[in-house]
């Protein structure tokens, strides 16, 4: 038996396109997803968010659940089209949103942490080239200013940013997320921007604002493996390494880009002038806390014609039903390695969980899998902190079944299931299990 600490934090997570609908509705104007979704061939079905799981009608029923399931907090992002539906122009209504939801939280016991930036970019902001262009640094700080007025006195933390890789790199490099473009060149300045907007936004905050309310960044981290020893797999694992995981965190806890990846990187990119005097040291601006979204490892080969030098290698790792590999052992080496070369910062596990194709019978969801995910990753978690890594909260991903951005409706992440035609919630078993671990504070 492990035990967590009375300040041990357990909580819950989504974000506001995947869950909340009402796309036309109060003032919001369209974001990136939703003109990506609307473009054939690029999410699964052609699903959209335009309603979701219709959280935005029914927020209340939603806390209720929250509520049921004894966390401590609850995790949730903003939609910029709404608090901005054009640029320069301030929706009161959007914010009176988020106002009742929070205040609807902190009724029930909950302490809200909020991500400002969790992918819905305004398509007013995209059509002047979104985080290519400089100026979204501006953008993003008019955002996270008028957010901090009207809700840090609310908040019990805030994030500026949810995993800038897939916000840059995903999206402007590898073309899998809005806006879809496949350029290397714009994915690095992409990058950038959201790191450095990530880093006016903490002095924003702590100068500005004067606010001592706890913020950081979330990164989603995945650990690089290699099959063999041999000098092209370690190459492979390293430029894996680079590309994922070390290009955000250099600059975040070292103030610099890793001079590896610059040259790999300069094949393509023969001007790095976007990186500008004083840029690095905005965007190495100390946080309150790091936050890792933590979902599986990474298992790479040597492969010449990637402009990275790697593939995704053959794992004989057993998978969630999104095929990545189950590996709580590698998250447990990833939090070590990173208390020995980067922070001491305490650590929130902003996302964790994994999808599976549920099924309902007789009304309930035997979700033995993610159980037992769930279970594995949360003993991770105990023996962490044995071990005085300072893990200070766990978020499982996700609350609910919501639109899963590529995937869209196929792929089910909720420790509660969604029938998205009737909105019927059911608690899976996954979710039971998590009332259980939290009551007792133990596994």
């Amino acid at each position: 038996m492990l035990n967590f600490s009375k300040d041990f934090i357990f909580g819950t997570a989504t974000s506001s396109y995947q869950i909340e609908g009402a796309h036309d509705e109060g003032g919001r104007t369209p974001s990136i997803w939703d003109t990506f979704s609307r473009t054939p061939g690029k999410v699964w079905n052609g699903d959209t968010g335009d309603v979701a799981c219709d959280h935005y009608h029914r927020y209340e029923e939603d806390i209720n659940i929250i509520k049921s399931l004894g966390v401590d907090s609850y995790r949730l992002s903003i939609a910029w089209p709404r608090i901005f539906p054009q640029q320069g122009v301030y929706n009161q209504e959007g914010m009176d949103f988020y106002k009742k939801l929070i205040h609807g939280l902190l009724d029930a016991g909950i302490k809200p942490m909020v991500t400002l930036y969790h992918w819905d970019l305004p398509m007013w902001a995209h059509e002047q080239g979104g985080w290519v262009n400089r100026e979204s640094v501006s953008w993003f700080l008019e955002f996270a200013e008028k957010c901090y007025e009207e809700l840090d006195n609310l908040v019990y933390s805030w994030i500026t940013h949810n995993e800038p890789w897939c916000a840059s790199f995903l999206s402007y490099h590898l073309g899998h997320h809005a806006p879809g473009h496949t350029n290397l060149e714009e994915g690095v300045k992409a990058a950038h921007h959201i790191l450095l907007s990530h880093g006016e936004a903490v002095k924003l905050l702590k100068d500005k604002i004067g606010s001592s309310t706890p913020i950081g960044i979330t990164l989603n981290l995945a650990p690089s493996y290699a099959p063999t020893d041999s000098i092209n797999d370690q190459i492979a694992r390293n430029n894996s390494d680079g590309y994922a995981n070390r290009w955000f965190l250099d600059p975040i806890f070292k103030g610099s880009y890793p001079m590896d990846m610059i040259n790999l990187f300069s094949k393509l990119i023969h001007n790095f002038d976007f990186i500008q005097e004083g840029d690095l040291e905005s965007i190495s601006t100390p946080c309150d806390f790091f936050g890792i979204n933590y979902y599986a490892r990474s298992l790479v080969e040597f492969d010449p014609s990637s402009p990275m030098l790697n593939k995704g290698a053959y794992s004989d790792y057993p998978k969630t039903g999104m095929g990545w590999d189950i590996s709580p052992q590698e998250f447990k080496e990833l939090i070590r390695g990173l208390r020995e070369n980067y922070t001491d910062l305490p650590i929130y596990i902003t996302e964790n969980g994994a999808a599976y194709d549920d099924v309902v019978v007789d009304g309930c969801v035997h979700d033995h899998e993610r159980k037992d995910y769930v279970e594995k990753h949360i003993t991770a978690v105990a023996e962490l902190n044995e071990e005085g890594m300072n893990i200070a909260g766990y978020f499982l991903w996700s609350l609910f079944d919501n639109f899963e951005w590529a995937f869209g409706y196929d792929k089910r992440f909720g420790m509660v299931y969604v029938d998205f035609e009737t909105q019927e919630r059911i608690l899976k078993d996954s979710a039971k299990r998590y009332q259980e671990i939290i009551s007792s504070r133990s596994i």
